[in-house]
């Protein structure tokens, strides 16, 4: 789960040009933009990522004229989103641990202690369909960590075959043929029914690939086979690749309960006729090309093919490794390009 209030130590605070009142604080792979003098190199803040979605009290109300919302899943609070202050990009609000009266250790997560909650946008009806429940078990969600939020990630790479794929902007959605032979076809929460309102469910039963998934599963002896990747077109989310026509591009593969690497899971979809994510660039040695989290950056300012500003970037082990600090549980993370989060208000 995703530390969305945590404290953290300031590890460094630079000053804006022609700024007065205020100035850039870093925090782990972050910076903020906090009141000038709020804080020294070394002191302990509580630290809200974007995307966090705080209450209404006392402690925000400061952020009403720009970040108050009414959700209708999760009610009213305010939205921290990505920001462009004096020229600098702010990402995330840093506030003293005194303002709180908390007390407590660097990466402590306290974000329900606070009522801090992740914004969520409802999915759109298109992309949905008729829930028959939760993930079925076999399907994880599809979640990366943002490499800003786990900067040590970075030097786990060291030494290690990686690849980079662009992040499609779409809605997440899997298909899965389990233990038993039955075929399931889920969102990012919840699994689907074939009722024709579905339009994933649609565009799977148009190309016809559950047919082929149960013949690779028969002739490889596979027990169980996932594909989990992005659903994208119009009247899905905002379609910002301006695809004309629904598309769906594969990111993960799991066989048997446990996920392939990057040459098997082309090799399946080569098979199975359906697209991967683009696959960017392979190397042998990440920490050799990009040394720090800005260079990372820098990386995902990428441009869909309809030359819009593209979501960004997801960096893997070309073998998966099991990692306990991220949020997939393997050694990878994203980075969101921030082009594109200025561009869309997120």
């Amino acid at each position: 789960m995703r530390k969305l209030a945590s404290i953290q130590k300031i590890w460094d605070v630079v000053p804006i040009e022609n700024a007065d009142a205020i100035e850039l604080v870093k925090v782990l792979g972050w910076q903020c933009v906090a009141k000038k003098g709020e804080f020294h190199v070394g002191d302990l803040c509580i630290y809200f990522e974007i995307d966090s979605f705080l209450p209404v009290n006392e402690h925000f109300e400061f952020l009403r004229a720009r970040s108050y919302r009414v959700n209708p899943i999760i009610g009213e609070g305010f939205l921290l989103k990505t920001a462009k202050m004096r020229g600098q990009v702010s990402q995330g609000l840093c506030l003293p641990l005194s303002e709180f009266g908390i007390t407590g250790n660097v990466g402590d997560d306290i974000t329900e202690q606070l009522g801090v909650k992740k914004w969520v946008v409802e999915e759109r009806v298109t992309t949905g369909g008729t829930t028959v429940g939760k993930l079925p078990y076999g399907v994880p969600k599809t979640d990366e960590t943002r490499i800003q939020s786990c900067p040590e990630l970075l030097n786990l790479f060291s030494g290690k075959n990686y690849y980079i794929t662009t992040k499609c902007d779409g809605s997440s959605h899997s298909i899965y043929l389990d233990d038993n032979n039955e075929f399931h076809v889920t969102g990012h929460n919840y699994e689907y029914k074939n009722d024709g309102k579905s339009s994933f469910y649609e565009f799977i039963n148009k190309i016809g690939v559950e047919e082929r998934l149960r013949k690779l599963k028969a002739d490889r002896g596979y027990a169980s086979i996932v594909l989990q990747g992005e659903f994208c077109g119009a009247g899905i989310q905002k379609n910002r690749l301006k695809l004309q026509n629904p598309d769906w591009f594969v990111f993960t593969v799991i066989i048997n309960h446990e996920r392939v690497g990057l040459h098997e899971l082309v090799d399946i979809c080569k098979v199975l006729d359906v697209k991967t994510v683009p696959i960017d660039e392979v190397g042998d040695n990440l920490t050799d090309k990009y040394k720090t989290v800005d260079d990372l950056l820098k990386r995902a300012e990428i441009k869909y093919p309809n030359g819009g500003n593209g979501e960004g970037i997801v960096i893997r082990t070309t073998v998966p490794e099991k990692c306990g600090s991220t949020e997939s549980g393997f050694l990878s993370f994203k980075v969101i390009n921030n082009k594109y989060l200025l561009k869309n208000g997120e």
